[in-house]
């Protein structure tokens, strides 16, 4: 590849944070910086590689979903136009290249510690647990579920948020006592409102969105809409021409790296621990190529490289 992947930034603001992908800075005491670096991490671990491109998906897919969603959800997202950000932020000027395609500049909030999941059909940790117990956050599901079935209507399943590692599935009662009852209805009422807006645009474009997670965040009283939204780090894409229940489904984000690492795994030449072994540059191009996938099929156009500052493929 020609491009430069992104893996950390340096800027001329107070830095708040530097997450597994985000680096967010403080602007001002009422705004703030992200910035979606292309690091990657897979079972838990980061990679020492970054994948080209996939901050910026990250970025303009968010801020695609948000455009449609302002008149149904409040929202943070001031704008992720590069040139506005830095003519709202004139310091920033020398580092347009870092900038350029991955950053939002967005209102302050403070979080809910919540994560606020949806989900549509049973995989990932809601299967494990589900084989085990027949249950999902201790509360019983209906018998007889196979992997990657439908669930009717969708479960609200919030979990915790962790730093580092997976995030913990929790009850609704659980989050009733962290966050109070009103609060709590208003969260599933709006992550249920967003799934299904994000389903239904999502179905004729041929992708089954199977699972995802938003979070939310205060502000003068109001919740608002934060974080990244219906992205492929945020929720499960399965194709739809190919889903067939009773087994896991393919998935439009890091599968690529993800097949290859338990390929590693298996072979006894990686122990599923940091430091991640080497990426070898066909992982990293078709994960980059999976992502842009994504972007394409959900926008209805590619990722435009030349308009967001970006140098293309070779």
């Amino acid at each position: 590849m020609t491009a430069t992947a992104l893996v950390e930034t340096h800027l001329p603001l107070p830095l708040l944070r530097r997450g597994k992908v985000r680096d967010v800075y403080e602007v001002d005491a009422e705004r703030l910086l992200l910035v979606t670096t292309d690091r990657i991490s897979a079972f838990d671990v980061v990679m020492n590689e970054a994948i080209p491109y996939k901050g910026a998906v990250l970025t303009q897919l968010t801020a695609w979903w948000l455009a449609q969603l302002t008149e149904t959800i409040a929202h943070h997202l001031i704008t992720a136009d590069t040139d506005a950000i830095i003519r709202e932020v004139p310091e920033l000027a020398p580092y347009r290249e870092a900038l350029a395609g991955r950053s939002m500049l967005t209102l302050r909030a403070d979080v809910v510690p919540i994560e606020c999941v949806i989900r549509g059909y049973i995989t990932g940790s809601a299967w494990k647990e589900y084989q085990t117990s027949g249950t999902l956050a201790g509360e019983a599901l209906a018998p007889g579920l196979r992997e990657s079935d439908r669930l009717l209507p969708p479960i609200f399943s919030p979990a915790t948020k962790a730093e580092t590692g997976h995030d913990e599935n929790i009850t609704i009662a659980t989050v009733i006592e962290r966050v109070g009852a009103e609060t709590a209805a208003t969260l599933e009422r709006l992550a249920r409102t967003i799934y299904e807006f994000g389903r239904d645009v999502a179905a004729p474009r041929g992708i089954i969105v199977a699972d995802t997670k938003f979070e939310f965040g205060w502000r003068d009283g109001s919740l608002l809409l934060i974080d990244e939204v219906l992205t492929p780090d945020s929720s499960r894409f399965w194709p739809a021409d190919g889903y067939a229940p009773g087994r896991g489904q393919p998935s439009f984000d890091k599968q690529p790296l993800r097949d290859w690492l338990d390929a590693e795994r298996r072979a006894g030449r990686w122990n599923g621990d940091a430091p991640a072994p080497t990426l070898p540059p066909e992982v990293i191009r078709a994960t980059s190529l999976r992502y842009r996938d994504a972007f394409a099929r959900l926008t209805g156009a590619p990722l435009d490289l030349v308009a967001l500052g970006l140098a293309a493929d070779s």
